[in-house]
């Protein structure tokens, strides 16, 4: 069974349409339609009812708690989801649902297109064509637009599902809240809905600055995505940029015609950042090619002042659904922390290399450095460094079928005379700082989890994915000896969900005793 979930508000003029060409879909497995009418105050329900699918009615809300109510009342082992004003093909459900054959995804994308012959509406379209082309390049994404989507209903509950205090954008917390978790997404570009898009300026830009508060306050809480993310083009952000610098030169030509070239050469970059859309955008529509500059220009003021504003007011999001990262303030704050211990440490690593180099190769042969694959944030490989410690035919962890770690002992024969020094005063972890420093790692965090560890992990194991593992951590410091992985993960989990800087110095400073002490082996 797959489950269509379709929230509807006050969309009398066009759910008959939507619901219409879902009946008529091609796919072979049996479906349901829901509909979530979100406390319509027109004939919304009645329409729906009359159309003989399944209504739900609720007072009116917000979008994500009208989708987590279809989702609760589905029967679908898949839900599926689009809105009230889209009018989906006839493969839409089959293609949308072709992916799930791979039994490790979790959720997939559509596209949008449209029939509107406005010049504005025309322009959305390449807009969003635009990112479709950088969707389609990469191999897994972390991002899910609602409009087009399906996901595995049993990933929805058991993550929380939609946040419900997000009313625009709720979609893209819950695609990075995902993402972080190491689940697998991908782009589904056949999967197709016609859509009526915003068809004047006045509305484009309205809809653009909302936009942009909500993804201030979507990136306060995921500041990795605010970096990059799979859907926005970087050159977005430029421009965002580049906008914000040009009104910011305006004021300057009050006082001084030279400030003109400096307006100028603001206005002449963003120009030239826009001439990749409209080259593309000429060859499907040049009426929409020569408009572009404005129109980008329109977006990226709409979105700046939208963003500006949304990291001045801050929402004060508590959470119906907990991320389990770390977020705002903290996570850069955390970095700085990095940054400046790994140099710190690279500079002791650089000191000890030729004395551990030369003890290693006199004591037994092979590399200095061994380098094994670990499971990192959102659920990455990523090759992790250390002192070699063991045999050259023993580095590799033992095959095993257990979902508990390998204690980590000095008495492993594996291990060489210099490795059994090197292990218990931790000496070997030294080359990580390298790790920390390219960002694939923190100080402090989660314990990097060895691969075949991560294919035991259920859902809640995945929330400790949210963040960066750590040379050191809560499991380290905790004096619990060898824990199992649920005890671990617990342990990992309530340092993330009550993180704060001050913790991390705290265990960084019990470290050093343990470490004094030879308690690193453990």
């Amino acid at each position: 069974m797959i489950s269509v979930v379709v929230p509807a508000y006050n969309a009398a003029h066009t759910i008959v349409a939507c619901l219409r060409a879902l009946q008529q879909q091609t796919v072979a497995e049996p479906y349901e339609i829901i509909v979530v009418d979100d406390g319509s105050t027109d004939e919304t329900a009645v329409l729906a009812q009359q159309q003989g699918v399944t209504v739900i009615k609720r007072p009116r809300g917000r979008p994500a708690a009208a989708r987590n109510s279809g989702i609760r009342a589905a029967n679908g082992t898949l839900v599926c989801c689009t809105d009230a004003d889209c009018i989906p093909a006839a493969d839409w459900l089959r293609e949308l649902t072709a992916p799930f054959a791979d039994p490790d995804l979790v959720a997939t994308k559509g596209s949008y297109t449209t029939h509107q012959p406005q010049l504005v509406a025309r322009f959305v379209q390449l807009e969003y064509e635009d990112k479709y082309d950088l969707l389609a390049q990469q191999a897994t994404i972390d991002f899910i637009d609602t409009y087009s989507a399906a996901y595995r209903r049993e990933v929805l509950l058991a993550n929380d599902g939609f946040d419900e205090q997000f009313p625009y954008l709720e979609d893209q917390e819950l695609s990075f809240r995902l993402a972080a978790r190491g689940y697998k997404m991908v782009f589904q570009p056949t999967a197709v809905v016609a859509h009526r898009h915003s068809h004047t300026l006045a509305r484009y830009v309205r809809k653009k600055a909302i936009i942009g508060y909500w993804k201030a306050q979507v990136v306060r809480r995921f500041p990795q995505h605010g970096v990059k993310d799979s859907h926005t083009p970087q050159v977005m952000k430029l421009q965002m940029g580049l906008m914000g610098l040009l009104l910011a030169t305006l004021p300057l030509l009050l006082f001084t015609p030279w400030a003109g070239l400096l307006t100028g050469g603001v206005l002449l970059t963003f120009l030239l950042t826009t001439l990749p859309f409209v080259a593309k955008a000429w060859g499907k529509d040049r009426a929409v090619a020569l408009a572009a500059p404005l129109l980008l220009a329109a977006r990226a003021l709409a979105l700046g002042a939208g963003y500006g504003w949304g990291l001045v007011y801050r929402q004060n999001l508590t959470g119906t659904a907990a991320p389990n990262n770390i977020s705002g303030a903290n996570y850069l704050f955390k970095r700085f922390l990095d940054i400046v211990g790994s140099v710190f440490g690279l500079l002791l690593t650089a000191v000890m290399l030729p004395i551990f180099t030369l003890a290693i190769k006199l004591d037994s042969p092979g590399p200095v450095i061994f380098r094994q694959q670990r499971v990192g944030q959102g659920g990455r490989p990523f090759t992790v460094y250390k002192f070699r410690s063991m045999r050259t035919d023993a580095e590799e962890l033992e095959p095993t079928g257990s979902p508990e770690p390998l204690p980590k002992r000095l008495d492993d024969p594996r291990l060489t005379r210099v490795g059994r020094w090197l292990r218990r005063w931790s000496l070997d972890e030294l080359p990580q700082f390298w790790n920390v420093l390219k960002g694939e790692m923190s100080l402090v965090g989660p314990r990097p989890e060895e691969l075949r560890l991560a294919q035991f992990y259920n859902d809640w194991h995945r929330r400790r994915l949210a963040v960066k593992p750590g040379i050191t951590g809560p499991m380290q410091v905790s004096g619990r000896g060898n824990l199992s992985l649920d005890q671990r993960v617990q342990l990992e989990l309530a340092y993330i969900d009550h993180y704060s800087l001050g913790r991390d110095l705290l265990i960084l400073l019990k470290t050093i005793p343990a470490v004094i002490k030879g308690e690193g082996a453990r």
